[in-house]
């Protein structure tokens, strides 16, 4: 078995990019975590899924009529770029392990106002690919029943209805499958191909570049917002004129044009408004949509002024142009070439966009 990059991040808060170190994978290693997998500690038991206030590709479901079958909880929320990171991972399990007794459930709880509608969730994992049973948790009413406190979070229990290992973040996927093939085996059923799953990621799917990423989140809103660099500061939920200063040092942002800025997003109030960042990382994306009622809002992007062609993301058409149709995650930038500090610009060419939170990757 050739070597290969191994990742093990610390526990994280939600919302937040875990530093990761690469660590080389051989057999040996390999050897060592089967065996860490097959000597896993009870943590307690499956929690109660009745805070849900909806469910998505199946009927409700409860410890107890899990019984017998292996549990993969995961927490996740559909413009967290970390949860769409382990997504692919998730959705592999869920098809290999699925007619082996193991049952996945997505727990949805949001993050932002919009993620809490069902019917918000419900077009978004269906375009997404997400067929496994969803909780839809808008009161965390679950949450509060795992005492969770990250997006995204796995739980792995057992077919006794026991909590054996939980997984915060992103990476360890090598570590959790093993795991999941020996909670499998434990319950009787090992009739499997114990290799591990390979994945082909795309867009806002692939794993950051942590080679050169020195931008992190930033939210938009009032609430949560630092780095503005608009002269004269932010003015929380009054309509205002902002313009971007001569100069932007890493990792600041600012506005121009005539906006409001709440507390959970910034949004547009007349046409060409835009958004300024000076980033350092191959991808830049933003939560956004179009108000309530509109079907979409048109924009552009540029990099250091230019239209950001041969850098566009998967959001982006090669001349930089775009549409936010619907509240989400948009992928507006990923860089081919050498990474370094950049500005990127978006400008609305309508109004009433809403923009929520940068991440990068």
């Amino acid at each position: 078995m050739q070597a290969k990059q191994f990742f093990f991040p610390g526990t994280h808060p939600a919302g937040v990019e875990p530093p990761r170190e690469a660590v080389s994978v051989d057999d040996q290693l390999i050897r060592q975590l089967k065996a860490r997998a097959a000597k896993l500690p009870v943590e307690g038991e499956l929690a109660s899924f009745a805070g849900a206030t909806g469910w998505i590709n199946s009927a409700p479901l409860s410890p107890a009529n899990l019984r017998g079958k292996v549990v993969l909880v995961d927490f996740w929320t559909f413009t967290c770029v970390n949860w769409l990171r382990t997504f692919p991972y998730v959705r592999a399990w869920a098809q290999k392990y699925g007619d082996k007794a193991l049952v996945v459930i997505g727990v949805h709880t949001p993050e932002f106002p919009f993620e809490g509608d069902i019917d918000n969730v419900r077009k978004q994992a269906k375009a997404l690919g997400v067929e496994y049973p969803i909780a839809v948790d808008t009161n965390y009413g679950v949450w509060r029943a795992f005492d969770n406190n990250y997006w995204p979070a796995l739980y792995l229990a057992d077919a006794q209805g026991r909590i054996r290992a939980h997984q915060f973040g992103e990476g360890a996927y090598e570590m959790s499958e093993m795991i999941l093939q020996q909670l499998l085996a434990d319950a009787g059923f090992s009739v499997f191909r114990d290799d591990l799953v390979t994945v082909q990621p795309g867009g806002t799917q692939v794993g950051a570049d942590l080679s050169t990423l020195e931008s992190g989140e930033t939210y938009t809103g009032h609430e949560q917002a630092e780095g503005f660099a608009s002269p004269g500061g932010a003015v929380p939920d009054e309509p205002r004129t902002y313009t971007v200063p001569t100069r932007l040092n890493l990792n600041e942002w600012a506005l121009a044009g005539d906006w409001t800025i709440t507390g959970r997003a910034a949004v547009l109030n007349q046409a060409n408004g835009r958004i300024a960042f000076r980033f350092h990382a191959r991808d830049v994306n933003l939560v956004m949509g179009p108000p309530k009622g509109v079907p979409s809002v048109p924009f552009r992007v540029f990099i250091d002024g230019k239209t950001a062609g041969g850098a566009d993301g998967s959001d982006v058409d090669g001349q930089g142009h775009g549409a936010a149709d619907d509240q989400r995650l948009y992928q507006l930038v990923r860089q081919r070439g050498r990474i370094e500090d950049r500005t990127f610009e978006i400008e609305f060419l309508a109004a009433g966009a809403e923009a929520y939170c940068f991440t990068f990757g």
